[in-house]
């Protein structure tokens, strides 16, 4: 009977003792520790596929298979 209520009570002990520390850590916020990371600048060239000539020759290709 004790081994169940200990058991329950030491969970409930180290679940809201390891909430308390991720909370505590959270909320200690530094002023001159915040790092910030700037990335190199990427540059995006795409070109749009050419979908009408595609289309016209599909359609092609099926007018002369009929």
């Amino acid at each position: 009977m004790f081994d169940r209520i200990f058991s329950a009570a030491l969970a409930f002990c180290v679940l809201a003792g390891g909430t308390l520390a991720v909370g505590s850590a959270m909320l200690d916020v530094r002023p001159g520790e915040m790092r910030v990371v700037q990335m190199p600048r990427v540059q995006v060239n795409g070109k749009r596929a050419v979908t009408v000539k595609i289309v016209e020759a599909e359609q092609a290709a099926d007018t002369r298979v009929q």
